[in-house]
């Protein structure tokens, strides 16, 4: 069985290609044939990202592929044992089929109401046409303190949807490891790996959650 796993946002820059390339790399680590459909035909950053790891012979090796669209991305699931489909902010058609697609379906955002709103007014949308509120799960990023993250969970926790419980903090250092094709849990720094690698972890298990309650 395939798992597909959704990545969308209402807003450019909310760092689902972020998520998308840590838990492709967390996945692929334990053992898992993974691959990232990046949707953004224009933007190309998962794939470009992908060639830079590629490149600078960084292990493992992270399959992503550019699709024009989701239909023609899904074609290649049975191949892998986790698809990640990274679609491209503000397709509302296409955030919908991505949704209607998946098994879980991550929605990032930052710490401020200018973030939170719009990843809220999402899921909703996304739960008003027919989309499960189980497989909607909020991924909290880009934070600056414990106390601004904290008030950002508490905005999250009043709506129906799962809020994962760790965050990924602001930081130099994971701009940097993109650059050269790592992930966030790739940095020359422990404590900001274990972070990052915290965050994979929620996802992982809030999948095998979902997938459990769909087998029952």
């Amino acid at each position: 069985m395939t798992y597909i796993i959704g990545m969308v946002s209402q807003k450019g820059g909310a760092g689902k290609s972020t998520i998308a390339r840590l838990f492709a790399r967390e996945l692929t680590v334990g053992g898992y044939a993974v691959k990232i459909a990046d949707l953004d035909t224009q933007q190309k950053t998962t794939v470009e990202w992908a060639a830079d790891r590629a490149e600078n012979n960084i292990e493992p090796d992270i399959r992503a592929e550019v699709y024009r669209n989701v239909k023609t991305a899904l074609k290649d699931t049975s191949n892998f044992d986790a698809y990640i489909l990274d679609g491209k902010p503000h397709a509302s058609q296409e955030t919908l089929e991505i949704a209607k697609a998946s098994d879980l379906i991550i929605i990032p955002s930052g710490q401020t109401k200018d973030d939170l709103r719009p990843a809220v007014d999402l899921a909703n949308d996304l739960a008003d046409k027919g989309v499960s509120e189980d497989k909607i799960a909020f991924v909290l990023i880009k934070t600056t303190s414990e106390s601004e993250a904290n008030a950002a969970f508490e905005y999250l926790a009043k709506t129906d949807y799962t809020v994962l419980p760790n965050h990924l903090p602001v930081s130099t250092a994971y701009g940097k490891a993109h650059d050269v094709g790592k992930t966030v849990s790739e940095t020359s720094f422990q404590s900001l790996n274990e972070k990052a690698e915290s965050v994979a972890q929620t996802i992982i298990n809030r999948l095998a959650e979902v997938a459990e309650k769909e087998g029952a």
